[in-house]
């Protein structure tokens, strides 16, 4: 039997591994977190919900004035029927607007302020589990443990290894997306200056619109799955935004920093998440169309849960238990089908139409629909959060 180097192996160092790892160094374990690439690496999902806060707070990250935008809102838009709903999130907790690139290195740098060991540029080959741990070989060296935790995002490692990667349908089917410089119109300042989000609703999906530090813009296209892959390209994103009345107005003067870029399929659940000596976090777990923002607040709340069962496992020398995740596992998919109803009915039902104008009439509605959009998706007492797990819907959820 190899001699265990670390007590926790975490492949991935995004938001989730990060997380995962920050918290079991924090409780005095042996942490190794390996990355294929080296940070800081472009990614896409700036736009953080307000629940993830006090995630944030156990870490001990700080929140740099400057470097991230305080977030305001969230904003609906439909230009062609002519309406608009408004909801506030900076109420119980502040949330930030975020340039990946420069939060996922911030989260890795206060991985290794707190112990955890950082491999980048390095890939994992294979991963060997059995009754006596956990073999992980690199193509640099080979390392053993007591644990390991996938936080490898929709690369899904252990999800493919053991093919139980599912796509969900009806969704998102791709994204385009290019970030502005210089973006300094008035609409942008009035964006800069309130912090929110716009989310723009059109014929073939939404187009969001994220304000940054720097006069800087996000601006995606994502695409419904009706319409057919062949059709994504830059002619297709540019088509869209030259339709709105507000974006042409708002990106005068604005320079692309890259060429589009292209995303597909990227809605899907992983239905072994978790086993004997390992559990998956983040989008390991399943990723979700992003017209809510949930990818972050899915990856560090899931994150918290497994490093926290975890740390009480190895303590109890019950880290072999195949089932030790079951329960919270549950909470997880609380949390993900919630979202992934509140998206569908989005897409199927024409939410933002009847639901979201009815918000502007009926406050209980509007604080509901605030406390899902926030992602307070935990405590048992939002209305339309109960309505939703209810509904003839919700037999399609993940099980």
């Amino acid at each position: 039997m190899e001699v265990n180097e670390h007590d926790v192996i975490v492949v991935g160092s995004g938001p989730a591994g990060a997380t995962a790892s920050t918290l079991l160094a924090q409780q005095g374990h042996s942490v190794l977190m390996i990355e294929r690439d080296q940070h800081p690496k472009f990614h896409i999902g700036e736009s953080l919900l307000p629940f993830s806060a006090p995630i944030f707070d156990r870490l001990g990250v700080e929140w740099k004035e400057g470097q991230y935008l305080p977030k305001g809102g969230a904003e609906f838009i439909n230009e062609a029927a002519g309406y608009a709903a408004r909801f506030p999130l900076a109420l119980t907790y502040q949330p930030y607007q975020v340039e990946r690139s420069k939060f996922d290195l911030m989260m890795v740098e206060n991985a290794q302020q707190h112990g955890v060991v950082v491999h980048q540029n390095e890939a994992v080959e294979s991963v060997d589990i059995d009754a006596d741990g956990v073999g992980v070989t690199t193509e640099k060296s080979h390392y053993s443990a007591r644990y390991m935790i996938d936080a490898t995002g929709r690369d899904a490692m252990m999800g493919r290894k053991s093919r139980s990667i599912e796509r969900i349908a009806n969704l998102g089917r791709f994204a385009l997306y290019t970030h502005y410089k210089k973006a300094d119109s008035d609409s942008a300042k009035a964006m800069y200056a309130c912090g929110d989000i716009k989310v723009f609703l059109v014929d073939i999906g939404w187009i969001w619109v994220i304000p940054l530090v720097d006069n800087r813009l996000s601006i995606g296209l994502v695409v419904h799955d009706s319409v057919k892959p062949e059709k994504k390209g830059e002619a297709l994103f540019e088509q869209y935004l030259n339709q709105s009345d507000f974006l042409p107005t708002l990106l005068k003067g604005a320079i692309k920093e890259t060429s589009v870029r292209v995303e597909a399929d990227f809605s899907f659940y992983n239905n072994k998440r978790y086993g004997e000596r390992f559990a998956c976090c983040g989008d390991a777990s399943g990723f979700l169309d992003p017209i809510f923002s949930s990818g972050v607040l899915l990856a560090v709340t899931s994150a918290e849960r497994v490093a926290d069962r975890v740390d009480w496992a190895l303590k109890e020398n019950r880290e072999t238990e195949a089932d030790l995740h079951r329960e919270d596992d549950e909470d997880y998919l609380l949390g993900l089908n919630s979202m992934l109803l509140f998206v569908g009915r989005f897409y199927n039902n024409d939410l933002v139409k009847r639901l979201l104008l009815e918000a502007n009439r009926n406050k209980n509605v509007k604080d509901d629909i605030m406390g899902l959009l926030g992602g307070d998706l935990w405590t048992g007492t939002n209305t339309f959060q109960e309505k939703l797990l209810s509904s003839r819907q919700a037999q399609k959820v993940v099980p």
